[in-house]
């Protein structure tokens, strides 16, 4: 039996928290961005339902369903900095400790939805009239500055990889499709070929190290190693809570192995016992590919991420768990 559905029946008043999870789980909700930002909203609502009157029993609750959330998807950095920065609270009432959290869910929500038009409006101003971009996956956040840019009026078109074994890129042709940009897909082992007609790649991140490498959508380092190989920019567009604390310790960050099944037929492959799949969701990029990080705080060179994990998450050493 799936483990959220044994969950349920244990904590009958996580519900909705265990659908959401599962949802993230199941990539029903998927994107970095949008995994935050659905976990805060589900650890606010759930907060709310809470029925305890002892800080110490409330606080157990609310750990309790962060590590659900967090547990759902191990490399998606989003997701563990959206449930800790709205979870953390000084209070020692209940009912002051659910005001600071719910708070700190309704500020994170305010803040993520601002960051797309900022990341937008910043990233644009490193696109020229006429260029040709090439794009990986689907990433809000690299898709707003694609959009921001045509909207002012700059002559643009993308190539969009295909970005299997989910076809993420399908999602992204439709919505570039609809906001009217040209747009031409290709399969994932295209990229060096169409390289020579680039001229900036825009990706989005999952997680970005202290060390400034990237964590996206497997096939990203590809196109990293293209570009860098074909001498062109490779801007990378991530909200700062997608910055990872835990590698300031020496943590390394998890790469998610998904199913086989989201490659091959499962009868298919029960036919042939000397094969095995090998389905990594992400790879890393090195610091070295990555020409600037695009952050709703302004852009910064890799190098600069213990600048932004420090002074923009606020996380020192000894307070990272």
């Amino acid at each position: 039996m799936n483990t959220y559905k044994c969950l349920h029946f244990k904590y009958i008043d996580m519900q909705q928290l265990l659908d959401t999870a599962e949802k993230i789980r199941t990539m029903e909700i998927r994107g970095a961005g949008r995994i935050a930002e659905a976990a805060s909203a589900a650890l606010r609502d759930y907060v709310l339902r809470i029925k305890v009157t002892n800080i110490k029993d409330f606080n157990k609750k609310v750990d309790e369903a962060a590590n659900i959330l967090i547990q759902t998807r191990p490399t998606a950095v989003s997701l563990p900095n959206a449930v800790q920065l709205t979870k953390r609270h000084t209070a020692t009432e209940v009912s002051e400790a659910r005001e600071e959290i719910l708070r700190n869910a309704d500020r994170f929500l305010e803040q993520a939805g601002q960051a797309l038009e900022k990341m937008g409006e910043i990233g644009a101003k490193r696109i020229h009239d006429g260029d040709v971009i090439m794009t990986h996956c689907n990433s809000h956040a690299a898709l707003s500055v694609i959009t921001t840019a045509f909207e002012q009026g700059k002559d643009i078109s993308v190539i969009a990889t295909e970005s299997r074994p989910r076809r993420q890129g399908l999602i992204t042709i439709k919505e570039l499709n609809d906001h009217g940009i040209p747009t031409t897909l290709i399969v994932d082992s295209a990229v060096r070929y169409c390289m020579k007609d680039v001229d900036t790649v825009i990706v989005g991140a999952d997680a970005i190290t202290i060390n400034g490498a990237l964590v996206n959508k497997v096939g990203t380092s590809q196109l990293a190693l293209a570009a860098n190989e074909a001498r062109k920019n490779l801007l990378c567009v991530a909200e700062t809570f997608k910055f990872s604390p835990k590698t300031i310790q020496g943590d390394m960050i998890d790469i998610e192995e998904r199913s086989p099944e989201e490659v091959i037929d499962s009868d298919i492959l029960a036919g042939m016992p000397n094969v095995k799949v090998k389905n990594p969701a992400f790879d890393i990029t090195p610091a070295e590919y990555i020409d600037m990080i695009i952050t709703e705080v302004g852009a910064f060179p890799p190098q600069m991420a213990y600048t932004i994990i420090k002074e923009h998450l606020g996380w020192e050493f000894t307070k990272m768990g």
